[in-house]
């Protein structure tokens, strides 16, 4: 099932009603100057905010997760840290209990002359609950050291890691949507569906429904139908409604590209020329 609607979030919500959702994925507006913005300031944000949380709370199940996606507010080179004004709303609910916040990481961005480049944003994972859903086997990544061994103790020369793999951590590092990437979309501010993909893994049990309302590009649904899940979103901007209709028909057609969850980073091999010194450079470096 994948409902995608033209519509309000608050409507959106009101209407899945009560323990609809396992798990709530999604990034709101946040007044970075997009022309789909409505928050102005962080009074707002803020007031959003609250305004939202009772809707978005009844609508999750007990024992589901909302994932909650933001970056950094900058003006004049002052930083606000949206996460931080979000966990000051969403902690004022008994019921929301924070068990992440995820740095996601990248690579790539504007570069700051003033202070340091921006190069990640935050997803603040809260459960409904202390009984959740939470599949630590599905998103396990490769040990860096799989040949460890235990030195000492009854278990004294044997694996120390998980054969599996091991946990991925609090620090994602996922390629952001730019120019070059093969999911980018008209929209000007998408996510990866990696992003989504893994918190869909891991937190959302098998034929479960993931809910976004504030849909953008979709790649929360195209995250929720790869994992085979169900998916229910909405979004006020009806172009980027169409933009997900199609994204969703696309790979229900085997037409959609996406990066896989487990590819690795690229790394410049130095006969890419994009990865050598420039010969103008090489007088001004440092002997």
């Amino acid at each position: 099932m994948v409902d995608i609607l033209h519509m309000d979030a608050a409507c959106f919500l009101r209407d899945l009603g009560e323990d609809a959702a396992d798990l709530v994925i999604s990034s709101p507006p946040y007044f970075m100057g997009k022309e789909y913005d409505s928050s102005v300031c962080v009074a707002d944000f803020l007031a959003a905010h609250k305004q939202l949380l009772p809707s978005l709370v009844r609508t999750v199940k007990p024992g589901g997760s909302i994932c909650w996606q933001v970056g950094s507010h900058v003006k004049n080179n002052v930083v606000v840290p949206l996460d931080a004004l979000v966990y000051s709303v969403f902690s004022e609910c008994e019921d929301l209990k924070l068990r992440n916040r995820i740095v996601w990481t990248y690579q790539h961005g504007a570069h700051c002359r003033q202070r340091f480049s921006g190069r990640h944003e935050t997803v603040l994972w809260f459960t409904k609950g202390d009984h959740y859903n939470f599949n630590l086997d599905a998103v396990r990544v490769p040990q860096k050291y799989p040949g460890k061994r235990h030195y000492k103790g009854m278990k004294r020369g044997q694996p120390s890691g998980n054969p599996l793999g091991k946990n991925p951590g609090d620090v994602w590092d996922i390629p952001n949507v730019k120019a070059g990437h093969v999911e980018k979309t008209e929209h000007p501010c998408q996510f990866p569906v990696a992003l989504a993909q893994r918190f869909v893994r891991a937190l959302c049990p098998p034929g479960g429904l993931v809910v976004d309302p504030y849909l953008g590009s979709g790649s929360t649904g195209v995250a929720a139908v790869l994992e085979g899940c169900g998916f229910s979103g909405c979004d006020l901007e009806e172009r980027y409604v169409a933009i997900a209709r199609k994204r969703i028909e696309n790979l229900r057609l085997g037409l959609l590209k996406t990066r896989p969850l487990d590819r690795p980073i690229h790394v410049p091999s130095i006969n890419d020329s994009v990865a050598r010194v420039p010969s103008e450079w090489i007088s001004s470096l440092p002997k």
